[in-house]
């Protein structure tokens, strides 16, 4: 009976990707002006087989004063996870919600300590509703894949 009962699990939580530029060092560093932040997330997931799946969250920060860039920041913060038993209607939605819900605060440190490395003051990400965003898609993928409506003459 216990075999059939769904898992999720975390096998192992990484950084897979890291990346921070600072194009217009050292002359950015002696700006006075704030930097406008612009912050970009994505998320993907594929399976590993036999129930084990990969998600990437992606999360990209650009600082810019005017047309300089101040610093760029990109991190793939992934997390390998054991998704069993669980219907497949509902798989997706872990793939999509959960599991970046449990990569995130990785991920917000990361972009935390390279900011702060690269020489700025850290940046703190506001959480962020992963199902909102799930929920955003579908809406988008929906309204593409409904026949558009032609106008009668």
């Amino acid at each position: 009976m216990e075999q059939n009962q769904p898992v999720f699990g975390i096998e192992k939580l990484y950084v897979k990707d890291l990346s921070i530029e600072v194009p217009n060092a050292p002359e950015i560093f002696l700006e006075q002006e704030a930097p406008q932040v612009e912050i970009q997330l994505n998320t993907g997931g594929r399976g590993l087989g036999d129930g084990v799946f990969e998600v990437v969250l992606t999360v990209t920060v650009t600082a810019t004063v005017g047309e300089k860039t101040v610093f760029l920041v990109e991190v793939g913060q992934a997390g390998i996870f054991r998704i069993m038993n669980v219907p497949e209607e509902q798989l997706e939605p872990l793939i999509a919600v959960a599991c970046p819900n449990l990569l995130f605060p990785y991920a917000r440190e990361v972009v935390s300590d390279a900011v702060t490395r690269a020489g700025f003051s850290p940046i703190v990400l506001q959480p962020v509703n992963f199902e909102a965003m799930y929920m955003q898609r579908l809406e988008e993928q929906a309204a593409a894949a409904a026949p558009s409506e032609i106008p009668v003459q």
